[in-house]
């Protein structure tokens, strides 16, 4: 299996150890680390809930294109959130950035979040090779 790394300056900079995004093999496969509500060009917290799940959904469009995919490319996503209140929200958000079929998803409630975030998403995007 061969991994490559995908890497933007368009989403915050990984602040661990970790990639933004990898594509696997045959170049099909792409799995976006978890992205939080980080401003790419500050690196700081965008605030309120309904910001911070917009910046999410603009990190993840931003780490596909640079791996050569799309959000309409994504096939999985897992949405953790430290208030599960606020669920409704991604949903209102979520059909700004998809159109159906919407990806398979997951939501978590989770006590905390990097950089205190209030929601964090990750992705799996299947693309052409």
């Amino acid at each position: 299996m061969e991994k490559k790394t995908i890497h933007t300056t368009d989403a915050p900079q990984a602040i661990g150890t970790y990639s933004q995004g990898i594509r696997v093999s045959g170049g099909d496969t792409i799995y976006i680390s978890g992205q939080i509500g980080l401003e790419p060009s500050t690196m700081h917290m965008v605030e309120g809930i309904e910001n911070q799940i917009h910046r999410v959904f603009q990190n993840l469009t931003a780490v596909a294109a640079a791996g050569g995919g799309s959000l309409g490319d994504i096939v999985k996503l897992n949405v953790y959130l430290t208030d599960l209140s606020n669920f409704q929200k991604v949903n209102e958000i979520m059909v700004q950035y998809f159109n159906a079929p919407y990806p398979a998803r997951a939501a978590i409630g989770v006590s905390a979040l990097p950089r205190n975030a209030l929601v964090e998403i990750d992705a799996v995007l299947v693309v052409a090779a």
